[in-house]
């Protein structure tokens, strides 16, 4: 996808408060508990590269992704030694790249291992695969479910040491970052059990998102995996406040393209389903839905100078358009996301308003849109 370098939209992230929310949940957390960074789905729109980079200078202990690539993405740009895990089910077929490039993946069955172990002859190095056990207790996504599962599973492991090395298990859980902690506490005792069922506990047993490493801090893990709160916002978007202070990494601004004033019944965008006033001033931003600003966001603001202006008429692919309360030149910033003049447009705040979550809109500004780093 070509980036619209020529253009004024632009996301500006601040790899300073990457770092200072990685001091801050290293401050908060055990000692003896390893910080993981997860920065999968391009660093939450991030930039996995520079995010990792930030993080790697914070001192975070290794990296978790979602996809092979993403894990290969990271080793190919300098991170040979560093710690990767890759958190989502990947291709048998190549069990012999992750072992030689020392790439740590989720497991969720005995058949896959058994399917494995013929295809890692093929490996140019000595290395064994490196594998995480993913055991389901309660999200319902991957992993064994029963004592038996786990069992065989281990089994299989032992008797294959020298291709096979079972290094962690884990779970995920799914209402974490909620009110009521029922679910929660089921998940861990569950989890618990299927730990205390192995006859050999694996060098790292982890169970900690961002919301269980927030909110839940005595649960006993030897990793963290800490993804949204790292950029610096609230894995439960408006539920539960934040145990202390985090930093939004993610700024999206562009500039006032084309101003215009108008007259009473002028139609705006597609469908004509906004009819202007009489007077009001109009002004039109190079941004879009093919950049990430969803068709859905038609009902919020954005901040010129402190102010927060409508969106008017439907969002275009490319362009939208916003009230204004009088004339602005053009050229005038205007922020999408983040703060401007002590108004502040947050993911978050913006996801709950629309139904979603802000991880959902972060990952969604494409690729389009260029990233500018800062370290401030």
């Amino acid at each position: 996808m070509a980036k619209g370098i020529h253009r004024p939209t632009v996301a500006t992230i601040d790899l300073g408060a990457i770092k200072w929310n990685i001091n801050q949940i290293r401050s908060n957390i055990k000692k003896d508990k390893k910080l993981l960074a997860v920065v999968k789905a391009d660093g939450y729109g991030h930039g996995a590269v520079p995010i990792a980079n930030a993080a790697k200078e914070a001192g975070v202990d290794g990296f978790c992704v979602a996809i092979l690539d993403e894990a290969l993405e990271l080793r190919d740009s300098g991170f040979t030694d560093d710690f990767l895990l890759v958190m989502g089910l990947t291709e048998v077929r190549d069990v012999s790249l992750m072992a030689d490039q020392n790439i740590s993946v989720a497991v969720s069955s005995t058949d896959w291992l058994e399917d494995a172990l013929p295809l890692l002859e093929f490996r140019k190095t000595d290395q064994p695969l490196r594998i995480h056990l993913a055991v389901d207790t309660g999200m319902g996504r991957i992993g064994l479910r029963t004592d038996e599962e786990v069992h065989e599973f281990e089994r299989f492991c032992e008797l294959h040491q020298e291709q096979i090395h079972f290094e962690g298990i884990f779970t995920h859980f799914g209402t974490a970052d909620g009110e009521d902690d029922t679910q929660v506490e089921r998940q861990l005792a569950r989890f618990k059990e299927l730990v205390s069922s192995l006859r050999k506990r694996p060098d790292i047993v982890h169970l900690a998102n961002s919301a269980v490493t927030l909110w839940h801090e005595d649960f006993e893990t030897d990793a963290v995996r800490v993804g949204i709160a790292m950029y610096g916002y609230n894995p439960s978007d408006c539920t539960i406040p934040l145990p202390y202070e985090l930093k939004p990494a993610f700024k999206l601004e562009t500039e006032l393209s084309y101003v215009k004033q108008m007259h009473e019944g002028d139609t705006i965008s597609y469908g004509a389903r906004y009819r202007a006033y009489e007077g009001e001033w109009l002004a039109t931003l190079s941004v879009g839905y093919a950049d990430g600003w969803s068709r859905n966001l038609k009902d919020q603001t954005v901040l010129v100078e402190g102010h927060r202006c409508p969106v008017r008429g439907v969002i275009c692919m490319d362009q939208c358009m916003i009230g204004l309360p009088h004339e602005f030149p053009i050229g005038t910033k205007v922020t999408l996301l983040g703060e401007d003049h002590g108004e502040i447009n947050n993911p978050s705040e913006i996801a709950v308003s629309i139904g979603t979550i802000g991880y959902e809109i972060l990952c969604g500004i494409s690729g389009r849109v260029p990233r500018n780093y800062v370290d401030g």
